[in-house]
């Protein structure tokens, strides 16, 4: 099989010739920049540049070389963009190590150590990492204090919030008068050179923007307190979504295998609200969004949402999601035997390999292999799994055991084969 072929058989509940690997395919199946720093010194690559393309998570963007040495299977198209060393300028990680940020992208350093990012007349912080630190912090709510009278401003408002601002590739070029014909290009291009599937990062998150713009505190408050403008703002929202979702299917649609929405839902003792109320104000919407997406394109949907979302699940597998990462296992009611047996038959689960956190950062190399056994036996069973951390590697994680959990996919996928042909 190719690549895109085990991860399209994977997606559709067939068991492919061995469990499909993301690595960096999405900004929660990533690795960070300075884990992958210390990773491809480990490899004996330490010429490959340590290219920081999500700046907000501070996450590396692996070369093509290392993807394939740890047999990933998928390529998010925005790296696509940025391609050039001219569009890297230097900069120095907070251990120490060398790295690039795109160019565009120019923090300003505080006497104390610590970088901020400002909008474009100086008068607003937007974002925050302080001394030591590993990413980023938004700083700016427009709407802390309140829903506005009008939206006439929501786009301006939006754009001043980091994660717009300072968006990862492709997104990072959206402006550009020329941006949905390079992308295209771009992607027909990557299409013709790799036998990986493709993916395409596209956000069209709904509570997440609420807390984005309100803050969490306020918005939790409002799902319960003030539906009514909440349903005003998801609207206006959903006018911005769906106007990109039509270009992104006109641009890729029949070229890109799967479409990635965020949206975090769940914290770790359960979801932030109650079965209605994601019933009453989000589920018609995301929908909406995987309806266009169906009726548009050739894509598959995916989701990002953190956190314990099992009792969200058959109403997002409703709504039309088909793929959930990161499976945060450790979370209540997301054990991995449970998930599989109540959902593996509807859905494909893209993570929950192994824990980020307690295996993968601390345990020995012969519990990262144990842990990723059990993983496997549990999920690649019937298909409907691609292999990935929960959540994105973290600084911590040491080399030897990033290829320790990709040497025991690797083992795993050998002794399956071997079992199959007898």
């Amino acid at each position: 099989m190719t690549s895109r072929e085990r991860i399209l058989s994977a997606i559709n509940h067939k068991e492919p010739d061995r469990v499909p690997i993301d690595l960096s395919a999405t900004p929660s199946s990533g690795i960070s920049a300075i884990a992958y720093g210390n990773l491809v010194k480990h490899i004996g690559r330490p010429e490959l540049p340590v290219q920081i393309y999500d700046v907000v998570q501070q996450l590396a963007q692996p070369d093509l070389a290392v993807l394939d040495q740890f047999g990933v299977d998928v390529l998010d198209i925005g790296r696509t963009f940025n391609n050039q060393p001219s569009d890297w300028s230097p900069v120095t990680m907070a251990n120490g190590g060398a790295a690039f940020y795109p160019k565009w992208f120019k923090p300003t350093r505080m006497e104390d150590g610590s970088y901020q990012t400002y909008d474009d007349d100086g008068k607003r912080m937007l974002s925050r990492m302080p001394i030591g630190a590993t990413f980023f912090d938004q700083t700016y709510f427009p709407y802390v204090d309140g829903f506005p009278d009008s939206y006439e401003n929501l786009d301006t408002e939006m754009g001043r919030i980091m994660w717009a601002r300072d968006a990862h590739s492709p997104w990072d070029h959206a402006a550009e008068s020329d941006f949905w014909q390079k992308l295209r290009e771009n992607t027909l291009k990557l299409r013709a050179t790799t036998d990986k599937a493709l993916l395409v990062v596209c956000g069209c998150n709904l509570f997440e923007w609420g807390t984005f713009l309100r803050r969490m505190d306020n918005f939790l408050m409002d799902l319960m307190c003030d539906p009514d403008n909440v349903e005003k703002l998801l609207d206006q929202l959903m006018i911005r979504h769906l106007a990109t979702l039509d270009k992104v299917c006109k641009a890729v649609g029949d070229i890109v295998d799967i479409i990635r929405f965020g949206d975090d839902l769940g914290m770790s003792s359960g979801p932030f609200m109650d079965v209605d109320t994601y019933k009453t104000l989000f589920k018609p919407r995301h929908k909406m969004l995987c309806d266009y997406v169906k009726s548009h394109s050739k894509m598959h949907t995916y989701i990002h949402s953190c956190g314990s979302i099992s009792l969200l699940m058959p109403d997002l597998i409703d709504a039309g999601i088909e793929i959930f990462n990161p499976v945060q296992t450790n979370s209540w009611k997301m054990a991995p035997d449970f998930l599989k047996k109540e959902f593996g038959q509807d859905c494909t689960f893209w993570g929950g390999g192994i824990e980020t956190v307690g295996t993968l950062n601390v345990g020995s190399t012969q519990q990262i292999r144990e842990q990723v056994f059990e993983r496997l036996e549990i999920f690649s069973k019937g298909g409907g799994f691609v292999f990935n951390t929960v959540h994105n590697i973290l600084p911590d994680v040491p080399p030897e055991n990033i290829v320790a959990m990709y040497d025991a996919v690797k083992e795993f996928n050998k002794r399956s084969n071997k079992i199959h042909l007898q």
